[in-house]
C-alpha cells in the first residue's frame, strides 16, 4: 500500500514538474535576428533595433540566424558591441555559412549551433586598395597590424563566452598551427574552416565540442534543444529604410547645418515662407536618420518641437521674457545632441556606462561640426545675401496672404515716408506701428533696436522697407 501511495506521489510530481516546465516555455521569449549578405552599416541599424526591441520586452533569448560571406571589419565591431548590452542567452545559429566577419560576431554569442552542411571561418582580414581591388600593393606590416587587432578581439570574444580560443586563433591567423589530440586540425599557412561536423566533433578530457554545440536542422528544432520550445517568437524583418537611414546619416552635420542655416534666414525674414520650409525639411530628416538608426525614438521630436515654440513666443508673443528663449534653445539643443545618443533600454547612462558618454561625445562632435558650418554660413549670408537680388525673392517667397496689386500699390504710396516705431528688434524683418496701423516691416539688412523710430524708404512686395531715423 505503502509503494502504491509512493509511486502515485512520484508520478504526480513527475507531471508537476513537466507542466512547470512547459509554463516557463511558454511564458519566455526568443527574438530571431537576421544576419544576411554583407556585414555594411544598414545591419547595424537592424541589429541595434532588435537588440534594443528584444531588451524592451525583457526576452530570454536572442538568435543570430547568420548566413554571411562578412564585410567590413568596423561594422563588425559596432554590431559586437550592441550584441553585448543584451544581457540574456545569445545563440549563433550558422543557417549555412559564417565567414570572415560572420565568424567574428559569432564568437560574440555564448552558444554556436549550425546547420547541416554549414560552415564557419576563413576569417583572416582582407585589405582593400583605394579602388576597390585587392591589397597587393600595400605594406606587409599593415596587414599584420590588423591581424593582430582582429585576433585580439576574437579571442577576447571566444574567452568571454567560453569558446575554444585557440580555434578563433586559427581562423584569424594564417601563421597559426592547430593541433589537438594529436590531431592537425590546421596547419600554417592555412586558414581555418570548419563544417558542422567537424565544428561538433569532440575533443580533449573531458570531452568537448570544437566549436559548436550541435548541428540542428532549423530554428525551431534548436529552440527544443535550449528549452524554449514553446517560447513566444519574434522576429526581426530588415526594412528598405536602413539603407535610406545610412545615407541620411553620413550627411547628418550637413543637414543640421542647413536647418540652422535655413531658421536663421527665416528669422531674418518676416512671415514664414522658404527657408522656414527648408529648416523644417532639414531638421526632419536629421531626426528621421536617428530614429531609423534605432539611436533616438519620437520622445527627441516632441522635445525639439516644444524648444521651437517657446523661441516663437518668445520672439512674437511675449517679446523681452527672455526665459522663454533660453529655455526655448536649451530643449532644441538637448534634443539636437540626444537625437544620436545611443541609450539601451534598462542600462546605466552618465556617467556610469562608458559607450553612453562615447556615443555622446560623437553626437556633440556632430553638433559641434554643424554648429561651425552654419555659423560661418551666417555670417557671410548676413553681409553678402542682402546685396543680392536673391534676397529679395527669398523676402517675397515668404509673405504670406494675397492682395491685389492695385491694393499694393495704393498701401505703397500712403505709406512711403512715413515715420513710426518698430514694435520688435528688427534683424532684419519684424513689425513696426505708424499711426493707429501695425506693418510688417524690414531693414536693409542692419539690426534695428526695439523702440527705434523707423521710416519707410521703400517696399519689396507688400512689406515696407524701413531706416532708421536719427
Amino acid at each position: 500500500m505503502k509503494r502504491w501511495f509512493l509511486g502515485l506521489f512520484c508520478l504526480l510530481q513527475l507531471f508537476a514538474v513537466k507542466e512547470g516546465d512547459a509554463q516557463t516555455n511558454a511564458s519566455s521569449t526568443v527574438y530571431i535576428l537576421p544576419v544576411r549578405d554583407d556585414i555594411m552599416p544598414p545591419l547595424v541599424y537592424v541589429v541595434r533595433r532588435g537588440v534594443k526591441e528584444a531588451m524592451d520586452a525583457k526576452a530570454d533569448v536572442l538568435v543570430l540566424d547568420m548566413e554571411t560571406n562578412g564585410g567590413r571589419v568596423d561594422t563588425t565591431e559596432e554590431i559586437i558591441q550592441i550584441i553585448e548590452q543584451f544581457k540574456g542567452l545569445t545563440v549563433t545559429y550558422v543557417n549555412r555559412k559564417a565567414f570572415s566577419a560572420g565568424a567574428f560576431i559569432s564568437f560574440a554569442t555564448k552558444e554556436i549551433y549550425m546547420a547541416p552542411q554549414s560552415v564557419i571561418g576563413a576569417a583572416a582580414p582582407v585589405m582593400m586598395s583605394p579602388g576597390g581591388g585587392g591589397a597587393e600593393g600595400l605594406p606587409d606590416t599593415m596587414e599584420v597590424k590588423m591581424t593582430s587587432a582582429l585576433s585580439a578581439l576574437v579571442r577576447a570574444n571566444a574567452e568571454k563566452n567560453g569558446h575554444n580560443v585557440e580555434v578563433a586563433d586559427a581562423m584569424v591567423k594564417k601563421t597559426k598551427e592547430l593541433i589537438i589530440d594529436g590531431k592537425v586540425l590546421n596547419e600554417k599557412g592555412q586558414i581555418l574552416t570548419l563544417t558542422d561536423r567537424e565544428a561538433a566533433t569532440e575533443y580533449g578530457d573531458p570531452p568537448k565540442p570544437l566549436l559548436s554545440a550541435g548541428t540542428i536542422s532549423s530554428i525551431e528544432e534548436l529552440l527544443r534543444e535550449i528549452g524554449h520550445a514553446n517560447a513566444k517568437i519574434v522576429r526581426i524583418e530588415p526594412t528598405g529604410a536602413e539603407k535610406i537611414g545610412s545615407w541620411i546619416n553620413k550627411i547628418s552635420p550637413l543637414l543640421l547645418a542647413i536647418g540652422m542655416i535655413a531658421f536663421y534666414l527665416e528669422f531674418k525674414t518676416p512671415g514664414f515662407g522658404l527657408p522656414g520650409a527648408v529648416g523644417i525639411v532639414a531638421f526632419s530628416l536629421y531626426f528621421m536618420g536617428g530614429y531609423i538608426a534605432g539611436l533616438s525614438g519620437a520622445e527627441w521630436v516632441i522635445v525639439f518641437m516644444l524648444g521651437l515654440v517657446l523661441v516663437v513666443l518668445e520672439f512674437f508673443v511675449f517679446p523681452g521674457t527672455v526665459f522663454l528663449g533660453l529655455a526655448g534653445v536649451g530643449l532644441i539643443l538637448v534634443s539636437l545632441i540626444m537625437a544620436f545618443v545611443d541609450i539601451y533600454p534598462g542600462t546605466p547612462t552618465w556617467p556610469t556606462d562608458i559607450r553612453f558618454k562615447t556615443s555622446l561625445q560623437d553626437s556633440i562632435e556632430t553638433f559641434g561640426l554643424a554648429l561651425v558650418i552654419s555659423a560661418v554660413a551666417a555670417v557671410l549670408l548676413a553681409r553678402i545675401l542682402p546685396k543680392t537680388p536673391l534676397y529679395a525673392s527669398i523676402i517675397s517667397q515668404t509673405t504670406s496672404g494675397s492682395r491685389s496689386e492695385m491694393l499694393t500699390e495704393k498701401l505703397r504710396a500712403t505709406r512711403l515716408g512715413q515715420t513710426g516705431v518698430a514694435l520688435s528688434t528688427l534683424r532684419p524683418g519684424g513689425r513696426a506701428q505708424f499711426g493707429d496701423e501695425i506693418v510688417d516691416v524690414m531693414s536693409r539688412g542692419e539690426m534695428i533696436e526695439k523702440g527705434q523710430p523707423v521710416k519707410i524708404v521703400g517696399f519689396s512686395g507688400p512689406d515696407a522697407i524701413v531706416e532708421s531715423v536719427g
